[in-house]
């Protein structure tokens, strides 16, 4: 189980409210045409995130820098990232209610922070809708979604998104982005997870490696299948995709988590 700020947890969601259309603002993932549905299997207790507000939609990478900075100036954990679209976008907050997303949202607006905004529901997530297509299509997701942030560059912690985003902030954002939540560090992220084998690394699930030498975990990646995986490498150093098998990386491997 994965700990959140949320409430709302997988069974809640039945298929009508997966079905749900979302208003037209670029925001609602796409049908999921290649998966079909699965037959009926136990229930599981994934938790997910609660209603966060997105807003934006910046053809110019550095308007959404400065508005998701602006945002966490204010303490919230705001980030930016690209949508399918080919915008870029700001999502912050996990509020139990939408009523405590709209107050929020609301004066924000009235303070001149944000201007246009929409809601994003629990149940409109990947997360969400894998509880009727399976695990295949939130796997689909993560790394789909992991891919839109190549090229984007690295940052080390901090609350100031100017220079991009560091290892855990990645793999907590593709993860927020598609309905679950993580710790914020990389060592967080590797306590809650269920171990998984290398040989049994699935896409979606996160690598862990001791970069630093010993046994401390100091960074972490978005496995994408075929032994390769997205991360943010190092200082002055864009995200990008790597091989596991390659020296480096081999060296310093500590092991895989699934979170599904």
């Amino acid at each position: 189980m994965i700990r959140t700020m949320g409430v709302f947890v997988l069974r809640r969601f039945t298929a009508l409210a997966v079905a749900a259309t979302v208003a037209a603002t670029g925001c609602a993932l796409k049908a999921p045409v290649d998966f079909e549905p699965e037959p009926p299997k136990p229930k599981r207790e994934i938790v997910l995130m609660g209603y966060c507000i997105q807003v934006g939609a910046f053809s110019n990478v550095e308007n959404a820098v400065r508005l998701s900075a602006s945002l966490e100036a204010r303490g919230l954990d705001a980030y930016y990232f690209l949508h399918e679209e080919g915008l870029y976008r700001v999502r912050f907050g996990d509020f139990q209610t939408r009523e405590q997303a709209l107050e929020k949202a609301e004066n924000l607006a009235a303070a001149g922070i944000i201007d246009t905004y929409y809601i994003v529901r629990p149940e409109d997530s990947s997360a969400a809708k894998a509880a009727i297509y399976g695990d295949a299509l939130l796997r689909h997701e993560i790394v789909e979604t992991a891919q839109r942030f190549i090229g984007l560059p690295y940052r080390w912690g901090g609350s100031s998104l100017t220079e991009g985003f560091d290892c855990s902030g990645l793999t907590t954002a593709v993860y927020q982005l598609n309905g679950l939540n993580l710790p914020r560090t990389s060592a967080g992220q590797f306590r809650v997870g269920s171990p998984v084998e290398r040989e049994g690394l699935n896409k979606g699930d996160l690598v862990f490696f001791a970069i630093f030498g010993g046994r401390k975990i100091s960074h972490v990646g978005i496995y994408t299948g075929e032994g390769r995986f997205i991360h943010a490498p190092g200082r002055g150093k864009a995200v990008r995709e790597d091989i596991l098998s390659e020296a480096y990386y081999k060296a310093r491997y500590m092991g895989g988590r699934s979170y599904l």
